[in-house]
């Protein structure tokens, strides 16, 4: 007779295996079937009322397509567990989870704290959606800690933080940031995609509200648009309740493909985390590189924060470069063999692109004198990644510098 698996004891390692799936529930397969439906139908009347009472009172039970299925609960499941939240809702976008959760916790005349490192397409949907909605935004310097209090008003109802930022990749002070807001009454959010679930662990740290692009490192491929947003069994009836009343609901094949790749993220992250640090620690010691912006090295700000409360670090990171003309970064970037140009990150291969912030941030003035470049490592070898970057500052020094 085989034992019941209790996954409390397991390490990540495993758990990013085994969570979310039951094998004896559909014949034995391993991966969760892909169910496309909308209609379900009840065989009576008592059947069809108390699926929607066993729905209402936290039952996972088929009621119709949009409010969940063993595909979409496979994923969401596994990413709860990891994370170590009470659930998660799955998104068509790693946008809409952000815009999803923000829109369940703030109402007119409320007042959100956002971290002025913030991805931009949240800045965007803060300065335009919601404030045609009556939610007044404030951005603050993402270093302030527990100086975060003095930001504070009486209608302050959400505190947005990212850690690290996604540009400048400034590290949070999260746990000083949630016992500050807390003791306000506030809710604090966190968009945990650099880390994923594997690396941080919002909820033991204090977040009530935690958002993935799921597009990035649980998907890991470049080719599913995604979304979780998981939350505390306090946070978890607003959360559900308005994202079921705005209709919000990812496809069955893009969560089929998700919870697939779900499985190999933690060696994916090894190796990116394995990679990334290489070639960080390469760029240091190149002259074209001002300072190179990865919260794993002893030489970045944010190291003793991320080293006290993270347990790895990811393949994205920036680099400031001495102050070279745009024309010889266009030489450099068109000339790159393996890092491509373009959005997004957290597949398998490797991306640069220019980033410039210069003109958004609010709270604090741009600290960076030479152009920066955002830089993910992908699961290439090291050394070929080393020898393309190595030509393209070549070509940066010599042709126009």
């Amino acid at each position: 007779m085989s034992k019941k698996l209790d996954s409390s004891v397991l390490r990540d390692g495993t758990k990013v295996v085994v969570s979310g799936r039951d094998p004896k529930r559909f014949g034995g397969m391993v991966n969760p079937p892909v169910y496309h439906v909308s209609t379900v139908l009840a065989e009576t009347y008592d059947q069809l009322k108390s699926r929607d009472q066993e729905e209402e009172s936290g039952i996972q039970k088929m009621t119709y397509g949009r409010r969940g299925t063993p595909t979409s609960w496979a994923l969401e499941n596994a990413v709860a567990e990891l994370e170590g939240g009470y659930r998660s809702l799955t998104f068509p976008s790693g946008l809409s989870a952000v815009t999803g959760a923000l829109l369940a916790f703030l109402k007119a005349g409320d007042h959100l704290l956002m971290t002025d490192s913030v991805y931009g397409p949240t800045r965007r949907f803060c300065n335009t959606i919601l404030k045609r909605f009556g939610v007044e935004t404030t951005y603050y310097d993402p270093l302030i800690g527990a100086q975060i209090g003095s930001l504070l008003r009486s209608n302050t109802t959400v505190v947005y933080t990212e850690s690290p930022g996604s540009h400048t990749f400034e590290v949070q002070d999260i746990p000083a940031i949630s016992k500050i807001v807390h003791t306000h009454g506030a809710k604090i959010m966190m968009d945990n995609t650099w880390a994923s679930p594997l690396f941080f662990k919002p909820f033991e740290h204090g977040v009530d509200v935690s958002i993935q692009a799921a597009t990035k490192y649980i998907v890991g491929y470049s080719d599913v648009m995604l979304g979780t947003v998981t939350s505390t069994k306090e946070a978890w009836p607003e959360l559900r309740d308005c994202i079921g009343d705005m209709g919000q609901c990812a496809g069955p094949d893009d969560l089929y493909l998700a919870q697939r790749s779900f499985r190999s993220m933690a060696v994916r992250l090894r190796q990116h985390q394995e990679n990334a640090l290489f070639i960080a620690k390469w760029l240091q010691t190149r002259t074209e590189v001002q300072q190179v912006l990865y919260p794993a090295l002893p030489e970045d700000p944010g190291h003793e924060i991320w080293k006290r409360d993270f347990l790895g670090a990811s393949g994205l990171f920036a680099f400031e470069l001495q102050p070279f003309s745009e024309k010889a970064i266009v030489a450099m970037l068109d000339g790159m063999r393996l890092f491509g140009m373009g959005y997004s990150w957290g597949g398998f291969e490797s991306l640069l692109i220019p980033e410039n912030v210069r003109n958004i941030r609010t709270a604090v003035p741009w600290r960076f004198e030479g152009p920066l470049l955002r830089i993910h490592i992908g699961l290439e070898d090291v050394e070929d990644l080393k020898d393309d970057l190595s030509d393209g500052l070549d070509r940066l020094r010599s042709l126009y510098g």
